[in-house]
């Protein structure tokens, strides 16, 4: 189990207690959440935290606590998980991220996010991740679309967990395959 990743100007590593004050704030702040239901509570960001943890301890990996490293600043996280809903691409591993207003447009996400695959196609030896996100998040599918994935729009989808009717229940579904390993 891989506790720590790195790239050249973040190091993806486990959650810790001094993480949660600004993960709630980040889970609070309405452009952070718009292409979400809903914002988080302090409670229920936290809670987000340790089922973050308690997964990583069953399947291997998860979502890293997202630290620059040339300031110690927590900017969010990005990594591995396996989807908590039945869809027609689940049993999956997908790949996501969240990061703070204040580290948006600086190439994070798509940094950790190509670390993050390296690891699933190196280390773990999956041979496919999915990502997926509302219709609408263009930012997010930016991102999709730098680190290589492919939008599946046969596999779009409406969010099981998204209430009927709510305007984020469409979603896109994009993919990557592993490269081909040496034999």
């Amino acid at each position: 189990m891989t506790s720590t990743l790195r790239t050249d100007r973040l190091i993806m590593r486990r959650w810790t207690d001094t993480d949660r004050e600004p993960f709630a704030a980040l889970n609070a702040d309405p452009e952070v959440m718009e292409h979400f239901p809903a914002l988080l509570t302090r409670a229920e960001s936290d809670a987000m935290i340790d089922r973050i943890e308690a997964r990583r301890a069953g399947t291997g990996f998860g979502f890293w606590a997202l630290e620059v490293t040339a300031t110690g600043e927590f900017i969010g996280f990005a990594g591995l998980s396996v989807p908590r809903f039945e869809a027609h691409f689940t049993p999956a591993v997908e790949i996501g991220w969240r990061l703070a207003r204040s580290a948006w447009g600086r190439g994070y996400a798509t940094e950790a996010a190509r670390r993050a695959l390296r690891h699933a196609f190196d280390d773990l030896a999956l041979d496919e991740v999915v990502s997926f996100t509302s219709v609408r998040n263009l930012r997010s599918r930016a991102v999709m679309e730098r680190i290589g994935m492919t939008r599946d729009e046969s596999g779009d989808f409406d969010h099981p967990m998204v209430p009927e009717g709510h305007p984020l229940r469409r979603h896109v579904l994009y993919r990557i395959t592993a490269p081909p390993r040496a034999v």
